[in-house]
């Protein structure tokens, strides 16, 4: 392409060639970036608010740093779209997400200028504080460490405990709260009016025009850093009336706000903070769509939105001649607000997740017993369990992958004190599209080890509809429900709630030749595996677990007594999990049957669609088929592929 025919962007391979345009060039740069996300995520649906907003923040920094050996780390990794594309993925981007492609977050092994892996939020201030102090360590004066927080994340008590830290350490290093009131439904606590009152402060405002005139004086006469921010420093505290902020408390010099848009702006106060040591924060104020109508007129819709019209902004729906089953979280939202109608104790608690859990019905019917608690999973296990220890009924909704980060909570605040919370796991399993950081596949191994926990997953919505019935109707004490992400079976609204009694599976269908067990969902593939056997000769009978703590032992002693071929499928990882539980009792009791464990291997599963990661771990309807093919080896019949 002749060089004078290039767009901006088609300029930019490496951050390098960043250096080489003037600032006003950078405005033309930001806005072809953020076109050039639109019109890819419109086609490959991945994360758009977040990355639309910090465009002009992500062309300033790497037009100001040195990256990558200064070291940017994102947090949340959604907003880092617009990063990937000025840092050698541009042409690759189309893959993002996508199956063996790039990932829809920064990774170490993707790039060198990924800094740090983030999936999960509020992570950034800590593990960049970890960077700055090795860096000191390390003689490395001149290298920058800088995390940017936003989306939500400064809501998550491991942002307060790292800036607590690295207050006290005073290390060389800059902390970016990208500000845009939103995480993927709008800001909610203390902090976020914080923040807002400190951006519409008319104190703050005019003060800050006079910080950068400051700070603009240090290209000229070159003071010594250290005396200038003390005198800003103090100058702050003046304008607030001789009160410190919220991060000045914390030994962190504040800078802000500043409009996020201005990428002029931007990199001039991000060059000037170069110059200032020790721990600082700049406050940043965006929009979420930035520059996009439709994403800033529906920041939650369009914080993921699938594929849509980037002209019109219109939702794109796959089209299908069967109507398809809803989700099994549109049942649990439905299904909570039902029973919340006529169980006045019933509440909700959601870490941020509201419409992602669809707890929103509670909320619009029931806003006094729905809570969001901001990112804040530990929180949110141990609020559930006050409120269980005062004789309400908690459903705290929780994505497996991040329940991870309340371990200790369901330990040490609910089993150990044996409260009626109702944790219910949305997400278990193999997610998809987000990857190793979103797959919820440890719950079922770090849940059944736990006294006094109940453990039950739903094969159909139907199900997961009687076992929130069953787990309210009396106190069974802390009741876990697990379940996946997307579609299965419709269910009955208008059937009567049924309940269930605690640790008992059921036969699905009766066989000859081998006995498959499975729980949750993926008894699903399981039933089509059966009748694809049926017609290959083989008889295959097909146990539904449905509990995993407690484990139906009789159902095992009558289909163990009978087969010596046993598949167990679980969409966890094997090790520790359910194949391991029903071979822990098989070993108490003396069986010897041939037993495959199917489920997520000894390793991280990357990113693709569900189904084509269900099929590379083998536990989808064709690798149960060559399993229990391969179990009972002579029975197989030619020519049935």
């Amino acid at each position: 392409m002749d060089e004078q025919k290039k767009t901006y962007l088609d300029r930019i391979e490496l951050p390098s060639d960043l250096k080489k345009l003037s600032p006003e060039e950078l405005v033309l740069l930001s806005e072809e970036l953020r076109q050039f996300i639109i019109e890819l995520v419109s086609a490959n649906p991945g994360h758009l608010g977040a990355s639309l907003g910090v465009v002009e923040l992500s062309v300033a920094l790497h037009y100001v740093f040195d990256t990558p050996y200064d070291q940017l780390i994102w947090d949340v990794g959604h907003q880092a779209y617009g990063h990937k594309i000025l840092t050698g993925r541009k042409n690759v981007f189309y893959t993002n997400r996508k199956y063996k492609g790039i990932s829809g977050f920064p990774k170490m092994s993707e790039s060198v200028y990924d800094s740090f892996g983030v999936g999960h939020s509020s992570t950034s201030i800590s593990a960049a504080l970890g960077m700055a102090v090795a860096s000191k360590l390390k003689n490395e004066p001149d290298r920058h460490v800088i995390a940017v927080i936003g989306d939500g994340s400064m809501t998550g008590g491991l942002a307060f405990e790292g800036l607590n830290n690295a207050g006290f350490s005073n290390a060389n290093l800059l902390v970016i709260l990208n500000d845009n009131n939103m995480a993927i439904d709008p800001n909610v606590g203390a902090l976020q009016q914080y923040l807002l009152n400190m951006s519409t402060s008319k104190s703050y405002n005019k003060f800050k025009s006079d910080v950068w005139k400051v700070l603009g004086t240090f290209g000229k006469l070159k003071p010594n850093p250290q005396r200038v921010a003390q005198k800003l420093e103090g100058a702050v505290k003046s304008a607030l009336l001789k009160h410190s902020n919220l991060f000045e408390s914390l030994n962190f010099r504040y800078f802000g706000p500043v409009d996020g848009h201005d990428v002029m702006l931007l990199a001039k106060v991000l060059n000037d903070l170069k110059d200032i040591p020790g721990p600082k924060l700049l406050h940043v104020v965006t929009t979420k769509g930035k520059g996009y109508k439709f994403a800033e007129e529906d920041q939650t819709k369009f914080h993921a939105p699938g594929l849509f019209n980037k002209d019109t902004g219109e939702i794109i729906k796959s089209v299908s001649a069967t109507p398809q089953p809803p989700k099994f979280q549109e049942v649990f939202g439905r299904t909570l607000l039902e029973l919340a109608e006529v169980n006045p104790k019933i509440v909700g608690v959601t870490p941020a997740m509201v419409s992602g859990c669809s707890m929103n019905y509670l909320f619009e019917r029931f806003p006094d017993r729905a809570f969001d608690v901001g990112i804040a999973e530990q929180h949110a296990i141990t609020f559930s369990a006050g409120l269980a220890a005062q004789g309400m009924v908690p459903y705290c909704n929780v994505y497996s992958s991040f329940l991870q980060r309340a371990y200790d909570q369901i330990i040490h605040d609910v089993a150990i004190q044996n409260l009626h919370v109702v944790l219910c796991i949305d997400r278990g399993g193999l997610v998809g599209e987000d990857g190793a950081t979103h797959h919820g596949v440890y719950d079922l191994a770090y849940l059944r080890c736990i006294p006094n926990l109940t453990v039950a997953s739903p094969m159909v919505e139907e199900d997961l509809r009687d076992l929130m019935f069953t787990a309210q109707d009396e106190n069974h004490g802390p009741f876990v429900i697990r379940y996946p992400k997307g579609p299965g079976v419709t269910p009955d609204w208008h059937k009567p709630f049924k309940k269930m009694t605690i640790g008992k599976g059921r036969m699905l269908r009766d066989g000859s030749d081998l006995v498959i067990i499975t729980l949750g969902a993926v008894g699903n593939f399981a039933e089509e595996a059966c009748s694809i056997l049926a017609g290959q000769g083989i008889s295959a009978a097909h146990v539904d677990m449905r509990f995993l703590k407690p484990l139906d032992t009789e159902l095992l002693h009558t289909v163990l007594d009978k087969f010596n071929a046993v598949i167990t499928i679980e969409d966890g990882v094997i090790n520790g999990g359910f194949g391991s539980a029903v071979l822990e009792f098989m070993a108490e009791h003396g069986y010897s049957s041939k037993v495959k464990r199917l489920g997520v291997p000894d390793r991280f599963v990357e990113h693709g669609t569900q189904a084509q990661l269900y099929h590379e771990c083998g536990f989808d309807t064709t690798g149960i088929v060559e399993a229990a093919r391969a179990l009972v080896g002579a029975k197989v019949v030619t020519n049935v592929l």
